[in-house]
């Protein structure tokens, strides 16, 4: 058995190459960019008008000019104009070229009409009103890192420059597979004996975070059966990802089918709690990689989180974030194992406070919905003390 640490380090360090794509700019949002984008010119590319109103020479109004005569209109669309001699000013559109030789806006609040054109109000400032053009960024910047999130801000971006195709990160093909003669379908009625599949519904809810659609297979508990339909999916899947059927008792078959198979394990129990019986291996015949977790809701929920997420994210150049919260009550772990219990998070004064929530065991998937977050609280002879900060591994709170 190895530690949680150790077993993260070997997870991770089964590096991937998933390989690039080029996507549609509207199926973007939600993948990992696979390329740098640079500016493709300065943004925004001229001298911009934040305001509806009208552009002068500031330093007309500066030498007591307070009246001013239209001599034009520039709307956004249209190429610029040159703003001539003295006492004049150009009526403009928020997101028009500023005329050359103007350098103030003026908005039509700070303005009242006069028999020449317009008066002004107000003092305006040098500048006012106007978005310079590269003040966002010059031309060859870069924009956005390869690795990143895409998000709607990012499509803004990525559609500014003019990539309308961009690269990404290609999504692995995942294979979910729940194990087990108890499970039914989630619109059967269960006999006494019975449970409906959550496991594998979870894990695909969760896998929608990164736009991964899984093929879902059941196993029921018959060893030949396993090793033929575990042979396919090996052949077909860039990754195996199994809930139960990997602890020690009599029809937990899948470690042995896969030693049969050629996978081959690189850890098998992990001393954590919940998530012990954990197993990792990789094929070698073909890359693919297996996570089998424990078949328990909250077990597998955890490993999900703690090591396929992380697994993922750096064989795409994403360094995972990693956050802490101080514990709301005191505790204690003198067990010798790295225990993970589920909390609730709230913030005072700047301050992210975790509240255990009470779980009767691994089996107890309500607690999930309540819960927002693991802490992870290492063995220790003394107790945490109320206010000690620990690591936390939110899964739903939005952590920055």
């Amino acid at each position: 058995m190895i530690s949680s640490k150790e077993a993260l380090q070997i997870v991770t360090g089964r590096k991937t190459n998933p390989g690039k794509e080029s996507i549609d700019l509207a199926d973007a949002c939600g993948r990992y960019l696979a390329q740098p984008v640079y500016a493709d010119r300065p943004l925004p590319p001229y001298d911009r008008a934040t305001m509806d109103g009208i552009a002068i020479r500031h330093g007309d109004f500066r030498d007591g000019i307070r009246e001013f005569s239209v001599l034009g209109m520039a709307r956004a669309g249209e190429s610029g104009q040159r703003l001539e001699g003295r006492n004049g000013c150009i009526e403009i559109a928020t997101g028009a070229v500023v005329p050359e030789g103007a350098d103030t806006v003026i908005r039509y609040e700070d303005l009242e009409k006069s028999e020449k054109g317009f008066r002004i109000l107000s003092e305006p400032k040098p500048g006012q009103s106007i978005h310079p053009a590269g003040s966002d960024a010059p031309e060859g910047e870069l924009l956005l890192r390869e690795g990143c999130r895409i998000g709607p801000a990012e499509i803004a971006v990525l559609a500014s420059v003019g990539i309308h195709r961009p690269q990404v990160f290609r999504l692995p093909v995942i294979i979910l597979v729940s194990t087990g003669d108890e499970l039914v379908e989630v619109d059967q009625r269960p006999e006494p004996h019975q449970i409906r599949k959550s496991n594998t519904w979870s894990l695909r809810a969760a896998l929608e975070e990164f736009k991964i659609q899984p093929r879902l297979l059941h196993l029921a508990d018959n060893a030949d059966s396993i090793r033929n339909s575990l042979e396919k999916a090996l052949s077909e899947a860039d990754v195996l990802m199994l809930s139960g059927g990997v602890s020690k008792g009599k029809f937990d078959l899948i470690p042995e089918a896969l030693e049969q198979l050629g996978v081959r394990k690189l850890f098998h129990r992990v001393a954590q709690r919940p998530g012990k019986p954990f197993w990792f291996g990789a094929s070698e015949k073909k890359d693919c990689v297996v996570f089998s977790f424990p078949g328990n809701p909250v077990s597998t929920f955890l490993n999900y989180h703690l090591y396929f997420r992380d697994w993922l994210l750096s064989g795409m150049g994403v360094v995972p974030g990693s956050h802490q919260a101080r514990l709301a009550a005191a505790t204690v772990n003198t067990s010798e194992l790295t225990q993970f219990r589920l909390v609730k998070l709230k913030t005072e004064a700047g301050t992210l406070w975790a509240e255990e929530i009470p779980m009767n065991s691994s089996g107890d998937f309500l607690s999930l919905a309540r819960a927002e977050g693991f802490i992870r609280l290492e063995p220790a002879a003394e107790p945490y003390e109320e206010g000690t900060l620990v690591p936390l591994l939110p899964f739903k709170t939005e952590l920055t």
